[in-house]
């Protein structure tokens, strides 16, 4: 049977599966993770990364990216062999348990996402408990793929298959070449026989043992006498064979998101008036922030839920720029809030729960003798974005990058600063529009500045400019920009003012830009 087409999900008789497994399966979940975070810093692609590990007193290879595979190097393999093997090989140190927590921050996003059934299958695997939950996404065919993609497009490369069994399901992502399979209902036997023995996820010495006896393939173990299997290799054998083939029930133990830190309060009577929801707000508030203390986090979004005897719920929102659990500075800006509450005929119940919460990172004080301190502004910043929405409070920070809107992105008003800084040697201008606008112009030979040009229906006589400042497309983005170019002139009409042009392309060969010209930005 072709794995790689393995049919609909629908059973042939028209009913649905009592039970459909999904597995996801991470190859390159480790070195994958450990690029995108290092950015720059991480070693090129093109060079074979593995991530290593101490196993006892040996020193082994963790986790290996495409190239140190493609290589023929193995998780498990001594590191001092692989380098042997593959001269120039990059080495760095492996970090499982922060790899584990950041799978275990996927499962908590396809739970949200797919299904709440989801367990960790190892260290580069998931596992899904999708029985009716695909017809809410299109389909099994439809649900695999667009998981796939969102994995991809976040820089995860991923293989899912879904199955009757989650044996089935696991030995598919692991032997089959496809990234979104689905094996029909009923036929995962039909699809288990020709695979090797180690899907049946056997140990290492169990599946050596079964090759020095000519056993390779599932078949050829499902088809074998079971006692002498049970006596030389243990009953190991046989209950994962059971498993994958569905004689025997494997659970799946989903992992479960933290309970958020909350409080609520009921009342005998339903209240109405501003100062007594103030007054309750206060009781609220301790009992919350001793909770966070407790799991050693600070608040970063508050949600004040208030249930009215109409049975219709208010929600008060908070938002902050750094984790916080000072009771005096919650109280504060919850406060703040009440003239927008509409407590109908009363409300009969509140509630206060820490929707989002960081943990809290405790700082040496700067001792004034040695230094300034640097002024808090987290307070400030809280109080003007619940003011004014989330969105209203900005900066503005350099992007490595050499093409002009690309360069500029904005961040929290307190994200920590970055290395990344502006091109020097060119000014910029001091207003960048939000997109290049088309203007009219005439130029004498493509090095030289326009002699005029038109913008926003007024021509406009150059009188100086500088330039050209030529920036190149980013080619590792796209094909699009193998070849294009842009030539900046800085440029000043004869009322003085000053303007930032750009011819797209280099005036003289069509493949690097459709030779129009642009207006940027402004100087001041």
């Amino acid at each position: 049977m072709d794995n790689r087409n393995c049919g609909s999900q629908e059973h042939r008789t028209g009913l649905r599966p009592t039970r459909r497994i999904t597995s996801i399966w991470l190859p390159l979940w480790a070195t994958d993770r450990l690029r995108r975070e290092q950015g720059d810093a991480a070693p090129p692609p093109e060079t074979p990364l593995v991530l290593a590990g101490r196993n006892g007193r040996r020193r082994v290879v963790f986790a290996a990216d495409r190239a140190a595979r493609k290589a023929g190097l193995v998780v498990g393999m001594p590191v001092a062999k692989a380098q042997v093997l593959l001269p120039g090989l990059s080495v760095m140190d492996a970090r499982p348990d922060e790899d584990r927590a950041a799978l275990e921050r996927l499962a908590l996003w396809l739970q949200q996402r797919v299904t709440p059934v989801v367990a960790l299958n190892g260290m580069d695997g998931l596992i899904l408990d999708t029985t009716g939950a695909d017809h809410l996404l299109g389909g099994e065919a439809v649900m695999l793929r667009d998981i796939v993609r969102r994995l991809g497009g976040a820089g995860i490369s991923a293989r899912a298959a879904v199955a009757d069994t989650l044996g089935a399901a696991y030995a598919v992502t692991r032997t089959t070449s496809g990234t979104a399979i689905v094996v029909p209902p009923g036929e995962h036997a039909a699809a288990l026989a020709d695979m090797p023995v180690a899907a049946l996820r056997l140990p290492a010495e169990t599946v050596i043992g079964l090759a020095d006896l000519g056993l390779t393939r599932i078949r050829d173990i499902e088809t074998a006498p079971r006692a002498p299997l049970v006596q030389r290799f243990g009953a190991e054998i046989t209950r994962r064979l059971d498993q994958a083939y569905g004689r025997v029930d494997e659970p799946i133990l989903p992992i479960r998101p933290a309970d958020p830190v909350a409080v609520s309060r009921s009342f005998a009577e339903p209240i109405a008036a501003a100062e007594t929801i103030a007054r309750y707000i206060g009781k609220l508030v301790p009992p919350l922030c001793t909770g966070l203390e407790e799991r050693g986090l600070g608040a970063r979004r508050l949600d004040l839920l208030l249930h009215r005897v109409d049975s219709a719920v208010q929600a008060v929102r908070v938002a902050l720029a750094r984790p916080v659990r000072d009771p005096k500075h919650l109280l504060r800006l919850l406060s703040e809030r009440i003239e927008t509450i509409e407590p109908g005929f009363g409300i009969e119940r509140m509630d206060l729960v820490a929707v989002l919460a960081e943990p809290m990172v405790r700082r040496q004080q700067v001792s004034s003798l040695i230094e300034e301190p640097d002024a808090d502004l987290s307070g400030l910043v809280d109080t003007l974005a619940n003011r004014l929405g989330d969105g209203a409070l900005y900066r503005v920070v350099p992007v490595e990058s050499d093409v002009p809107e690309r360069s500029v992105q904005r961040v929290p008003p307190l994200a920590p600063t970055t290395d990344a800084a502006w091109p020097e040697g060119w000014p910029r201008p001091t207003r960048l529009l939000p997109r290049p606008e088309p203007i009219e112009t005439m130029a004498m030979l493509p090095d030289h500045p326009p002699v005029f040009f038109v913008w926003r229906g007024i021509r406009r006589k150059v009188k100086c400019a500088d330039g050209p400042e030529r920036v190149f497309g980013e080619w590792w983005k796209g094909d699009t920009e193998l070849t294009t170019a842009r030539d900046y002139f800085q440029v000043e009409d004869t009322s003085g003012e000053r303007f930032w042009i750009y011819r797209a392309g280099d005036g003289e060969h069509g493949e690097t830009g459709s030779q129009r010209w642009f207006l940027h930005g402004l100087f001041a």
